[in-house]
C-alpha cells in the first residue's frame, strides 16, 4: 500500500480557530460533530420497516497547548465569570477556516452557541508542554 505523507489533506498550515475574536496559536487537535438519533421502527414481523429520525445535537471539542488554555480562562475571568466552562453559550462561536492549498477556497466549519463542558490540567513527567483538550456542545455546527 502506498502512503502519501506529504498529502496536503489536513493542510495545517492554512487551519486557523477563532474563538471570542482571538485566533488560537496553540491549536493542536479540533472536533466538530453533529449528531442525529435514528432507530429502527418496528411493525409486524422481525424485520425493520423503517428507520426514524430524533432529537439533533452538536458538539466537539479543541484541544490546545496550556497557554491558550490559561488565556482562555484569564478572558473569562476578566469577564466576570470563574472560567471557560461558566461563559454562556450564547457569548461563544468557534470559527475554524482552512484551505487544502493556498490556491484552494477557503472552507469553514462553524461552531454557534458553545458550551465549554470541561476544563483542568493533565502534566505527565517529562512533558515538554501542556496539552488540554477542552470538550463542547453548540447549538449548532455548520460543516463545509
Amino acid at each position: 500500500m502506498n502512503v502519501n505523507i506529504s498529502s496536503s489533506e489536513c493542510a495545517w498550515s492554512n487551519f486557523e480557530i477563532k474563538i471570542l475574536t482571538r485566533t488560537i496559536k496553540g491549536l493542536r487537535g479540533f472536533s466538530f460533530k453533529k449528531e442525529v438519533e435514528k432507530e429502527h421502527l418496528y411493525g409486524a414481523g422481525d424485520e425493520a420497516i423503517d428507520i426514524q429520525s430524533g432529537n439533533k445535537k452538536s458538539s466537539g471539542s479543541i484541544k490546545v497547548l496550556g497557554f491558550e488554555a490559561d488565556a482562555m480562562n484569564k478572558a473569562a475571568r476578566l469577564a466576570g465569570f470563574e472560567d471557560i466552562t461558566e461563559v454562556p453559550h450564547e457569548l461563544i462561536v468557534i470559527t475554524c477556516s482552512y484551505k487544502k492549498r493556498l490556491i484552494d477556497p477557503i472552507s469553514v466549519y462553524i461552531a454557534s452557541g458553545v458550551a465549554f463542558t470541561e476544563s483542568g490540567v493533565d502534566m505527565e513527567q517529562n512533558a515538554k508542554h501542556r496539552e488540554i483538550t477542552l470538550p463542547y456542545l453548540a447549538m449548532n455546527v455548520r460543516l463545509p
